[in-house]
């Protein structure tokens, strides 16, 4: 074996980088272990212990803090966290009429309605869409009639094309979302969600937004679904505001003091004894430290927590920095400087041309934030200017090259702007900022140099291009109104999400111990190195992903499993050829070695079709789906390396210490020896019973009035309710059908019969921004009326678009993936028909799936809904096939090549074909049965939000086998040439 040196170093080097990522995870555990330990039950002791660990080092030799590490572990998807997922699309209809100054022309107006509902029926470009429309119904009337104006003339000319009008919309459109996404990115950092994960969704108008922990979920629609605010205000001068501050800072500590002391409190000082105590041993040892902070914050309350700038001067003395920063206040401390804020004798004691605002995030590098003091002069309290006085900003570079924006304003907002630069610049020496304040956060506080007259602005600063993109998106999100609508959401509570931790964790453990125990039983020594790469593989694996920042999601820990699963697949297939070699008589140390060169061909190509379907999975799905198909891809790339290069590795090492290396026992040496089953001949009997599977399928489809169709497919909302006993289905629906009008209703146990999972389309086409909460508290009202006391676990709304856009993202999936295996086959194999015949076996055991799913539907006693985990797991059912049918297709090129011929015609080539077939036979069956093992376990074990979605993997993993031993090789007989 070539290479050695350099495989161990990267196994090495690998596995460093591994045990390095995962390390996080047991650094931020010990911590928060102490932190329970510390609170004794106390949430709110727990969070302020970690809040004061934050920028703490806690760990060893690197020394980085907790808030560091936190950031550094993996991710935890919400179905094992709990959280709230949101999908927020921007209404680009709106965002249309707006810029068409909201015209009442009828044919204008139609277009954009038909467009829409175009759009809800799964068109993708509403612009185009628009376009489209508007020239079918007036095609003589030009577009830029309704949208060049004077602000916007330097972008659209009064003669502009319609193609010119199409390409400035569409440009609109994509600013908007831009907007959107920073505004609402904004809104979540203050929201203060742990590590908040947001995606725009490409090609689309949506923007995907991960929350983990938050279940308030009627503030977060009115924090996301809110119009923003942009505004403009004068600030005051940090040494404006110093006395202030010290007046606060005293009236606290008097205040403060005199409370304290008329406060009564038993047993404060063993109470506080205790508490020190237990802090102590958390914190080094550092009482006279904490002690001292306790006299300061008791002396100066203000001060203790809120830091002004300040530096120091020619005279080395310390003085007020310059400039509208007025304060830095820690993170955790912004809370209780608002309180200080809000208390009456300090509101008494501020001016009330004063408004306190902090900055929208924190200062770089740091959870430091900057406290503004904004100067409210006019008698109603409005801002010196609104968004709505913006007509453009772009992002560029001034004449040194340095990153700037550059602001225009309308015609009335050139006038105000003149009139606030001026007085904000007119005394040279101390020139003051004026901030850019959005959703009462100040984004940016830049100085003004000279009066503006034109209306044409640059902001500098130590800006990167970055920062400059969104500053220059920030100043147009008060120009034009395009309302964020939450069209999709997904809320996990957090005891389903302990449940579904279990439940993942059990089937991953009893799953990998039936491998490792099938493998070593099966092939004795050989089976232990086998599982010595599987252990890698799973380190490799579960590192990759945390220092990829991948999410683990339930459906991912099921993508490990199988990935584990079908890693053994490539051990098996070296493993019987090793076999093979050493029944023909050839020593051990040769044998390893044909029988790795002869597997080669077929685990390449096993695993590159089972790799292209991950991404196609990946590409066109989304949420769980995606989640299954990053563990799917990572794991495939990683069982590589493990099964090939280190387990040669190993047995080399073996092999060089002399050391006795079975491939078996007397059980299972001689298994599947001297097989002929004639395959072929009785091909045309699997034709007939596959042909009779899928008329029962269709007869059941219509029987039934079709598939099943989850909300994900159709639109709808989904909830998960957890009762205090067992509730029957018939009757809670019945309590619910008056509250929901008697609009189609589904109630289904959801594991145990006080588990329902309650599926409605009531309001789900409308978009107004209660319907959520009138469906909710139809919901609660019916569910109130079964005298049972329940807990909402989970619910989810899927909005009729993204099920349109759904639909046909898992058309284009399966159609794609078939037009590559087929490429693919063609040019592995070099021959038309075998890549015919693998094409038609996946639509086989397509057809094959859903039949059973439409017989078995409502016979089982779990959901059989078709949605996106069904269409990643009829995907993973086609890599299955593709997987077992390129092992034979591989094992008759072989024998071609032996035989010297390109092909073999009539009894010769079913002959052959047998022979392939029967020669792998062993591989097929233990690779089937290892992975429908490791299913069965998930299946029993994974918790029921899965069960479907794996009991679709497990007839799926039968029907494959089935597919590629009696369809799609025999059928290539059928496709080929009769003769030579």
């Amino acid at each position: 074996m070539q290479g050695k040196g350099f495989i161990k170093f990267m196994a090495i080097l690998l596995g460093i980088v591994c045990v390095y990522s995962l390390s996080f995870n047991f650094v931020t555990s010990n911590v928060e272990k102490d932190a329970k330990a510390y609170a004794k039950g106390d949430p709110a002791k727990e969070k302020a212990y970690l809040d004061s660990m934050s920028t703490v080092p806690v760990y060893p030799i690197f020394g980085f803090n907790y808030q560091f590490c936190k950031g550094k572990e993996i991710n935890l998807g919400l179905d094992l966290k709990g959280g709230m997922n949101v999908t927020m699309e921007i209404s680009l209809g709106e965002l249309v009429k707006s810029l068409a100054n909201h015209t009442d022309d009828a044919n204008f107006n139609k277009a954009l309605s038909t467009a829409q509902t175009q759009l809800n029926a799964g068109g993708k470009d509403f612009i185009s869409l628009f376009v489209n429309e508007f020239e079918k119904i007036s095609p003589n009337v030009k577009l830029a009639d309704y949208f060049s104006n004077q602000d916007n003339a330097q972008q659209l000319k009064a003669n502009a094309s319609n193609a010119e009008v199409k390409s400035y919309l569409s440009k609109e459109a994509t600013s908007a979302i831009d907007r959107s996404f920073i505004i609402i990115r904004s809104r979540i950092d203050g929201f203060g969600v742990v590590s908040p994960n947001m995606q725009k969704q490409e090609g689309t108008n949506r923007i995907l937004i991960e929350m983990p922990g938050v279940q308030d979920k009627e503030r977060v629609h009115k924090l996301l679904q809110g119009s923003a605010e942009l505004q403009f205000w004068q600030v005051y001068q940090n040494e404006e505001v110093y006395s202030i501050m010290e007046n606060i800072n005293k009236t606290l500590a008097a205040t403060l003091k005199d409370t304290a002391a008329t406060t009564i409190v038993k047993d404060t000082a063993a109470k506080a004894k205790s508490a020190l105590a237990n802090l102590a041993k958390k914190t080094n040892g550092k009482d006279s430290a904490d002690l001292k902070t306790k006299e300061l914050s008791k002396a100066n309350p203000l001060f203790a927590v809120l830091n002004i700038p300040t530096y120091q001067n020619q005279q080395g003395q310390p003085a007020l920095r310059p400039g509208p920063t007025v304060g830095w206040v820690a993170q955790k401390d912004t809370a209780k400087v608002n309180s200080y804020f809000r208390r009456p004798e300090i509101a008494a004691i501020v001016p009330q041309s004063f408004k306190f605002m902090w900055s929208v995030r924190p200062m770089d590098g740091t959870k430091v934030f900057e406290l503004y003091a904004i100067k409210s002069v006019a008698p109603d309290g409005k801002p010196d200017l609104g968004g709505e006085a913006i007509s453009d900003a772009r992002h560029d570079f001034d004449q040194k090259g340095k990153p700037e924006v550059t602001m225009y304003m309308t015609g009335d907002g050139a006038q105000k702007w003149k009139k606030i630069t001026a007085e904000a610049s007119a005394d040279p020496n101390n020139k003051k900022s004026i901030a850019i304040v959005l959703d009462n956060a100040v984004y940016s506080a830049p100085t003004v140099q000279n009066e503006i007259p034109n209306g044409i602005s640059s902001i500098t600063g130590n800006f990167t291009q970055v920062e400059t993109q969104d500053l220059a998106n920030i100043l147009k999100a008060g120009k034009l109104p395009a309302p964020a609508r939450i069209v999709g959401e997904f809320v996990v509570g957090p005891s389903l999400g302990e449940a579904a931790i279990h439940n993942g964790l059990m089937s991953f453990v009893l799953a990998f111990i039936v491998i490792l125990v099938f493998m070593a039983l099966y092939y004795n020594k050989a089976g232990w190195v086998a599982n010595l790469a599987l252990v890698i593989n799973l380190l490799f694996i579960m590192g990759i992903l945390v220092s990829l920042g991948a999410v683990l999601t339930l459906p991912g820990i099921a993508g490990i499993i199988l990935v584990i699963g079908l890693s053994v697949d490539a051990n098996i297939l070296i493993f019987e050829r090793v076999r093979e070699e050493l029944n023909h008589g050839k020593s051990t140390a040769v044998a390893i070695k044909e029988g790795f060169k002869h597997a080669m061909p077929s685990i390449i190509d096993s695993n590159v079709t089972v790799l292209i379907l991950g991404v196609i999975l990946y590409a066109f799905g989304s949420g769980p789906v995606q989640g299954f198909a990053t563990t799917l891809c990572i794991g495939i790339l990683s069982s590589l390396f493990c099964a090939v290069l280190i387990s040669r590795l190993v047995f080399d090492s073996l092999l060089n210490k002399n050391a006795n290396i079975t491939f078996g026992n007397k059980a299972t040496i001689h298994a599947f020896k001297n097989i002929a089953f004639n395959f072929v001949g009785r091909r045309k009997i699997y034709y007939t019973i596959s042909s009779i599977i899928i008329i029962l399928g269709i007869i059941f489809y219509f029987k039934n009035g079709g598939l099943r169709l989850g909300i994900d497919f159709k639109g709808g909302r989904t909830y998960i309710v957890h009762f205090d006993k067992g509730m029957d289905t018939e009757e809670v629906k019945e309590k619910l059908a008056p509250g929901f009008q008697n609009e189609e209703i589904q109630v289904k146990t959801a594991g145990a019969d006080n588990e329902l999972k309650i599926t409605t389309t009531y309001h789900i086409a409308d978009q107004d921004a209660g319907a959520d909460k009138i469906v909710e508290d139809a919901l609660r009202a019916g569910l109130a009326k079964t005298g049972t006391k329940y807990t909402i676990e989970s619910n989810q709304k899927v909005g009729p678009i993204i099920a349109s856009d759904l639909v046909s993202s898992a058309y284009l999936a399966i159609l794609f993936s078939c037009l590559l295996m087929f490429v693919y086959i063609i040019i592995r194999f070099k021959k038309v028909n075998y890549g015919l015949g693998a094409v038609i076996a996946l639509f086989h055991d397509v057809l094959l799936v859903l039949s059973f799913y439409t017989i078995l539907d409502g016979v089982l006693p779990f959901s059989l809904e078709i949605g996106q985990d069904f269409i990643a797991a009829i995907l993973t059912v086609m890599s299955y096939t593709m997987t077992e049918t390129v092992v034979v297709f591989d094992r008759i090129r072989e024998k071609l090549a032996e035989a010297g011929k390109d092909d073999l015609y009539g009894e010769e080539r079913n002959t052959l074909i047998n022979f392939a077939l029967n020669s792998t036979l062993s591989r097929t069956i233990l690779t089937s049965l290892t992975v429908f093992f490791v299913l069965l376990v998930v299946f029993i074990f994974g918790g029921e939000s899965i069960r479907g979605f794996i009991f679709a993997l497990l007839i799926g993993r039968v029907i494959g086998t089935y597919s590629s031993l009696c369809i799609s090789t025999p059928i290539v007989i059928d496709l080929g040439k009769k003769h030579a």
